[in-house]
């Protein structure tokens, strides 16, 4: 049985655990697709091995960057335009029931922020396939989203290295 699996909160490691699941699932041949929603521009550690691990592991970036954070000045509408068309992408893939799982990584920001509305989100996930396991991950998970998850979890942070002035670093945080 597809499992809809939500990783939220403020803390870290919501993409890691999804990343760490996709890691399981290739190790067993599954195919697996991720669909990175809001990131930011630079090359990210799972977008440089996704060739490696290919032809099990497929990355995506559809997002245009961060949203209105660390110097976004996309307008708006740049950013709600790549969040259409990437929920179109990973509706289409949904529907092609080729993978076995698909990370839809910080989808719930996407929704939180308003660059996509929650009703086609829930079509998809109503229309998937049976045996298909879908990841969502991102901050501020929707209630309704949440509801029809089988596994949530709540990652919250303790203590971050950016509040002590420490930037992100290459292979753990991004």
């Amino acid at each position: 049985m597809g499992l809809i699996i939500v990783h939220t909160g403020d803390g870290k490691g919501k993409t890691t655990a999804a990343l760490g699941t996709a890691l399981r699932a290739c190790g067993y041949g599954h195919k697996v697709l991720m669909i990175q929603f809001v990131k930011g521009p630079w090359k990210s550690g799972e977008q440089l091995i996704a060739g490696r691990l290919a032809p099990e592991f497929e990355f995506v970036k559809t997002g245009k960057g961060f949203f209105k954070i660390m110097g976004d000045r996309l307008p708006e509408e740049e950013h709600k335009e790549a969040a259409r068309l990437g929920l179109e992408f990973a509706a289409q893939r949904v529907r092609a029931g080729a993978h076995d799982l698909i990370i839809l990584d910080e989808i719930n920001n996407a929704i939180a922020d308003g660059l996509l509305p929650l009703e086609p989100v829930l079509e998809m996930l109503e229309s998937k396939p049976e045996t298909l396991h879908i990841i969502l991950t991102g901050r501020n998970a929707h209630p309704a989203i949440l509801e029809r998850a089988h596994l949530v979890t709540e990652m919250k942070e303790i203590k971050h290295p950016y509040r002590q002035g420490i930037l992100a670093q290459k292979g753990i945080d991004f």
